[in-house]
């Protein structure tokens, strides 16, 4: 059966045409997985992925295009698969035996503190709207573009303002370490 045939019967949630999609696309996504993963996970785990994969398929067998093909569906969505597992699964590296305490100590937690709260000043210093832009972009994460509209600035203007702010906290805190 020719890709197109596959298609228009995996759009009617044909079981047979699922089973000949996994038969026929396995090694190909199983190696989409592998190329994305590039070593950093198990056998089972690239076929839990290729399942998954294969789960999608089926999940959105009527939204396929017989004229785009099903290789570049499934090359994206193992590809993407493959990203998530990387993100929820970042291993973290084995800490030597004779690494020093990674936890800071009393005079660095107060130094910490300190510049926390000079920061946190100088952030209050700023006249608005700049204020509200920087505690909103960079404490809260919110998307500049929905900053600067609710806040009536072009985005060039919001990110003028923000290149301003930084140097302006910057002059701040360097004077705030000068006086200590």
């Amino acid at each position: 059966m020719d890709e197109r045939a596959l298609i228009k019967k995996l759009n009617r949630h044909s079981r047979g045409a699922l089973d000949q999609a996994v038969a026929r696309y396995t090694p190909y996504v199983s190696a989409v997985i592998l190329r994305t993963l590039a070593g950093r996970a198990c056998r089972e785990d690239v076929e839990e992925l290729s399942a998954d994969v294969f789960v999608a398929l089926w999940t959105h067998a009527d939204t396929l295009d017989p004229e785009q093909g099903v290789r570049p569906w499934l090359a994206t969505v193992a590809k993407n698969k493959a990203t998530d597992f990387l993100r929820r699964s970042r291993p973290s590296a084995p800490i030597p035996e004779d690494a020093p305490d990674p936890s800071p100590g009393p005079e660095e937690l107060t130094q910490r503190r300190d510049q926390s709260a000079r920061l946190w000043a100088a952030v209050d210093g700023l006249d608005e709207p700049d204020r509200t832009l920087f505690v909103r972009y960079y404490y809260e994460g919110d998307k500049l573009k929905t900053i600067a509209a609710e806040l009536g600035l072009s985005q060039t203007a919001a990110k003028q303002r923000l290149f301003r702010g930084r140097k302006a906290l910057k002059a701040a805190l360097q004077e705030g370490a000068e006086t200590r």
